[in-house]
């Protein structure tokens, strides 16, 4: 009660009184040591709100959330305070604004890693918080308000489900203030927007450009391991597809097998058999759906693929391919793939 007696009077001197603040800040220093809590603050709260949230998850221990929201306004901190999570040692009003004035909030890091299949992806935001699953996903995918507004109304021209709005996710590491799923998929959407979109309305692309663009994409970002080779492959992929030529992608061959629960390490030729729109060995034009989340290179790639007259590639043990114009150059650089030369 004493101790409680002395902070109530030295925030009513120092409020009321006019008391010079380094006296008071001298007598009662901010405390440095003790149990902290975390507290979640979430984008757009004002000084009042802000205040709620520390009362409610335990640091506001004396006062009001008014009293709270007064100090943060004379403090100036009413215009600095972050979306984030805060960890601060519970106080009276007076001291927990005090330790606002210097306190940065953290924030959870989410990451999309560009070629990851949807699969894949489920996967890997799951290994970084277990909230994050295939349902809450795949619920997070098809939310509309995940998406701006102006990306959203592409998505929905185009065939609307999960498989092809991964494509549209910027693969990148993101902070966010809570890491859930739609929080990662509208801060993934939202900067693959913010990248590409003015392209995509400043080139007037139809509707059919972009679906186009999204399943080259996917094929490249699998295909290529060097990003300076990203369109230089497009260009191949687009040449075929004007001779009317199978595109004959190995990666379109791995996607068909993982959709039927096999994990395929080395196409083989026996694996070429699968029957599925997917498998470009055997069904002419592009796949159905993108096969994986592309990243960048890869993107600007199927939007702007390099012109070149070759039709084929193999790729070197550097993971560089050898391109060639005719079918008896593509056996020659087999042959010297092979031969290790």
């Amino acid at each position: 009660m004493l101790v409680l007696f002395a902070l109530s009077a030295a925030a009513y001197s120092a409020y009321h009184l006019k008391v010079p603040a380094q006296f008071w800040e001298y007598m009662i220093p901010v405390p440095e040591e003790g149990i902290k809590v975390s507290v979640k603050i979430d984008s757009g709260m004002n000084a009042l709100q802000a205040a709620r949230a520390f009362e409610l998850q335990g640091a506001l221990e004396y006062g009001s959330p008014v009293e709270l929201a007064r100090w943060l306004v004379k403090f100036g901190i009413d215009r600095k305070i972050r979306a984030g999570h805060y960890s601060v040692i519970p106080a009276d009003a007076w001291t927990l604004a005090r330790q606002l004035r210097n306190a940065k909030p953290a924030l959870l890091k989410a990451q999309i890693l560009p070629g990851l299949d949807i699969f894949a992806m489920i996967d890997s935001l799951e290994s970084q918080d277990k909230k994050v699953n295939r349902e809450a996903v795949s619920l997070a995918l098809m939310n509309d308000k995940n998406y701006p507004p102006k990306l959203l109304e592409i998505l929905k021209a185009l065939p609307d489900d999960e498989y092809t709005r991964t494509a549209f996710l910027m693969p990148e590491t993101f902070m966010l203030v809570e890491r859930t799923a739609d929080e990662i998929i509208s801060a993934a959407s939202a900067a693959w927007w913010n990248h590409w979109g003015e392209f995509i309305t400043s080139h007037n692309l139809s509707v059919k450009d972009i679906q186009d663009a999204s399943i080259i994409a996917s094929m490249v970002e699998r295909e290529v391991l060097h990003d300076a080779e990203c369109r230089t492959v497009s260009g191949v992929i687009h040449n075929r597809l004007r001779k009317n030529m199978l595109l004959q992608i190995d990666a379109t061959v791995v996607y068909a097998w993982r959709l039927k629960g096999r994990k395929l390490t080395r196409v083989l030729n026996k694996d070429l058999e699968v029957n599925s729109p997917y498998n470009t060995y055997r069904y002419y034009g592009l796949p159905p759906r993108p096969i994986c989340v592309p990243g960048t290179e890869a993107w600007g790639a199927a939007l702007d693929p390099e012109f070149n007259d070759y039709l084929y590639y193999v790729a070197g043990r550097d993971g560089y391919h050898y391109f060639s114009k005719t079918y008896k150059e593509h056996l020659a650089n087999i042959k010297q793939v092979r031969s290790g030369r």
